[in-house]
């Protein structure tokens, strides 16, 4: 091998280092000082880390939209929902009906918008309200445990073993049809999805190391579920209310569509997609603009809610 060294080397011990070959950076004293990330609350955080997920962005925007339609497109119509013309029975798309009339010449713009205002409102009443019934319950059996854990988790068990649809259908048959009753039907076995994960999230939660450091505190029950576990779970909730909300939606079509949902003259996405199959065949275009619609909500919601589980979870605060 050889011994010979580099001329870098050779130059390198033939002249000495002198303090005359450094620079004295010193020290930047703004940059240790800057913020390195905006002082943000935790649902400002949440906004930023949602507008960043543009597929959730897109999903809220598409769900924004539809429910401003529904809410302003029949008030701007000079055409009513119920209104009949004879002359415009099965009339395709144009610029006068932008979506067309159904069998009876009624508009079926303003019907999709009346459709959209009827079912997303049972969906959003019913999954809220499911959702708030269950994490209260559950949360409660979760965190106390004991006799009422016990007597709570056994009811629950007998719902789950009869199908949802079933006493659905029966509380529809008892209480008759309309907006409010299908809202309570669905609302009297749906909590007990929630009540369980919330139930089994809890349980987990309240034996982590911070939870028990706050009740070696003295922190009261009711700041430790506000301010430690609420937020731990809060991502889950989101994301089953938005998984909900489609579903309400699905089952309020289904019972439109077998005669238990809304009674006419009101109409919902169910009721247009049951008037349209009868002539399915003939004008597919009927049968399509209902589901595009049902379909596209679902998948929005589906996004947003995905959206929304990363953004409200506080273990990805802070790492972006």
């Amino acid at each position: 091998m050889s011994n010979e060294k580099s001329p870098v080397l050779e130059q390198q011990e033939q002249e000495p280092l002198t303090a005359d070959m450094f620079v004295v950076v010193g020290k930047n004293e703004a940059a240790m000082d800057a913020i390195s990330r905006p002082n943000l609350s935790f649902w400002q955080d949440a906004w930023r880390r949602l507008k960043k997920n543009r597929p959730a962005f897109i999903g809220l925007c598409i769900v924004a939209l539809y429910g401003l339609l529904a809410i302003f497109a029949p008030m701007l119509s000079h055409y009513s929902y119920t209104a009949m013309d004879p002359n415009a029975m099965y009339a395709l798309p144009s610029l006068e009906h932008w979506l067309g009339c159904d069998a009876t010449g009624r508009d079926l713009w303003v019907r999709v918008w009346m459709g959209a205002r009827v079912s997303l409102t049972i969906g959003l009443c019913a999954a809220t309200i499911n959702m708030c019934v269950g994490a209260v319950i559950g949360g409660l059996c979760g965190y106390y445990g004991g006799k009422l854990d016990m007597i709570v988790m056994r009811i629950v068990d007998v719902i789950y073993g009869i199908p949802s649809l079933i006493i659905t259908i029966l509380v529809m048959l008892v209480l008759g049809r309309g907006i409010h009753t299908l809202i309570v039907a669905m609302c009297i076995v749906g909590w007990v999805g929630t009540c369980r994960f919330v139930r089994g999230e809890v349980y987990r939660l309240k034996e982590q190391d911070y939870v028990l450091a706050a009740k070696v505190l003295g922190v009261p029950d009711f700041t430790i579920i506000i301010r430690h576990i609420i937020p731990n779970i809060m991502g889950m909730m989101v994301t089953n209310l938005c998984m909900a909300i489609p579903g309400a939606i699905f089952q309020e079509a289904f019972l439109s569509y077998i005669g238990l949902g809304i009674a006419p003259p009101d109409c919902s996405w169910g009721i247009l997609a049951k008037e349209s199959i009868a002539v399915l065949q003939m004008y597919p275009f009927q049968v399509v603009i209902p589901a595009f619609f049902i379909c596209t909500t679902m998948l929005a919601l589906n996004l947003l809610g995905d959206g929304l589980r990363d953004a409200v979870d506080p273990k990805l605060r802070g790492t972006e």
